[in-house]
């Protein structure tokens, strides 16, 4: 079967959360979970970094989910400033696992751009806490980890950890202070923006290369 996207749903706290599936062209060797930016500001799970970080996934043999946060596409509810989209995040995570064992039991990856850096490492650290099974590789792309936080924001020391030089939006000195207090390597993209306009080879190069050590 050639690789394909399946539009499904889950249930979130203020409804559905619409969902695409990306599959692989071969049984999946693992899964990816990628979450998007702002939603207030136009960010939705088709912006092309996250779909080259979904990309990326795919292309490694990974089935990469791709949510639509609150109030985009045909999720319910409305932008909740990070605190709504955590919780629903956290109970797509367990409706996958009960709903695609199979895949669910192999490497995962969490990932997540802008907007979705804050949840994906407030994510990590309340499952840290909680001694839930942890994501096998976190992936953080032009990171707002400081930002929009009900919680812990803690990644681990192997993180991919990508940002671009000239960000516009979250300035390398705001990541560098919060990579700092945990000791954590940033890869930083020469000349790149927020958004990893003419970077997007760079970038999923990145992703992949980092991927192999799954």
């Amino acid at each position: 079967m050639p690789a394909h996207t399946e539009m499904i749903t889950f249930d979130g706290l203020a409804g559905v959360i619409d969902c695409a599936l990306d599959w692989p062209s071969s049984t999946p060797t693992g899964w990816a979970l990628i979450l998007h930016p702002n939603p207030s500001q136009g960010g939705t799970r088709d912006n092309k970094v996250v779909t080259t970080i979904s990309r990326a996934c795919v292309q490694h043999g990974l089935l990469a989910i791709r949510p639509n946060f609150r109030g985009i596409g045909l999720s319910a509810g409305a932008f909740d400033h990070g605190k709504g989209e955590l919780l629903d995040i956290a109970a797509l995570v367990e409706q996958f696992r009960a709903r695609y064992p199979d895949v669910a039991a192999h490497p995962w990856v969490l990932g997540g751009f802008s907007f979705g850096t804050s949840i994906a490492v407030q994510l990590y650290s309340q499952w840290s806490d909680a001694k839930k099974r942890l994501p096998d590789l976190v992936i953080l792309a032009g990171s707002a980890a400081l930002r929009f936080r009900h919680g812990q924001a803690r990644a681990p020391e192997d993180s991919l950890v990508i940002h671009g030089e000239n960000d516009e939006v979250v300035p390398l000195s705001e990541v560098m202070d919060w990579a700092r207090t945990i000791g954590l390597p940033v890869v930083v993209v020469p000349e790149a923006g927020h958004f990893f306009h003419g970077k997007l080879l760079l970038l999923r190069h990145l992703v992949q290369t980092r991927l192999k050590s799954l």
